[in-house]
């Protein structure tokens, strides 16, 4: 029930912050009520076409599981704005496209994209895919450097490890601990690891 109501309330807010985008148009309206996917996929090739109504598209087809979404929900997931990537996240989440995890570890370890890694980070937590561990374990190493400015995407790492209670994240939770931010997340995430003393 709760993921259901997460799923309404994100479409609620992607949708009307898309209809403010587009000025309310009337194009606006015709695609957030198409059903036919054909449709919604050429508005991705299309030269031309706005942004709201790219991102539409896409979360439509994500939602749809239509495979064509794939590359321009990467891109949003990828984008500036982070309304943008909690939409296209949630649409990748839900699409069942098995790149996903290999795009979403690219993003998370971009060290020139930081800055934008937290979606990508919880979107491989969410999909608990072969990729997750390692990606998040190499993005929190570097997170643990002296004065990194992206705490947030470090405790999304430390949390994301506990969810995936995986015993490869042990040695990079343990040194988490050394750091005020993060030690509480750490300890409840090395609790959640199978085995652990």
């Amino acid at each position: 029930m709760h993921t259901l109501g997460f799923m309404d309330e994100e479409l609620r807010s992607l949708t009307e912050r898309l209809r403010q985008e587009s000025g309310a148009s009337a194009a606006y309206e015709h695609l957030a009520a198409t059903g036919d996917l054909d449709e919604l996929a050429s508005v991705l090739t299309a030269p031309g076409q706005p942004l709201w109504a790219r991102e539409l598209a896409a979360f439509r087809l994500g939602l749809a599981g239509d495979r064509r979404a794939f590359e321009s929900l990467v891109l949003l997931l990828n984008h500036r704005d982070p309304e943008r990537c909690v939409s296209a996240a949630h649409a990748l989440a839900r699409l069942g496209d098995p790149r996903t995890a290999r795009a979403a570890a690219a993003l998370a370890t971009n060290e020139l994209r930081v800055a934008y890694a937290l979606l990508p980070v919880r979107l491989l937590v969410e999909l608990r895919a072969p990729e997750a561990v390692p990606a998040l374990i190499t993005t929190l190493e570097r997170r643990l450097r002296p004065h990194d400015p992206y705490r947030r995407v470090a405790l999304a790492c430390v949390e994301g490890l506990g969810t995936l209670g995986d015993s490869r994240a042990r040695r990079v939770l343990n040194e988490a601990l050394a750091h005020p931010a993060l030690a509480q997340a750490a300890v409840r995430a090395l609790a959640r690891i199978p085995g652990q003393r």
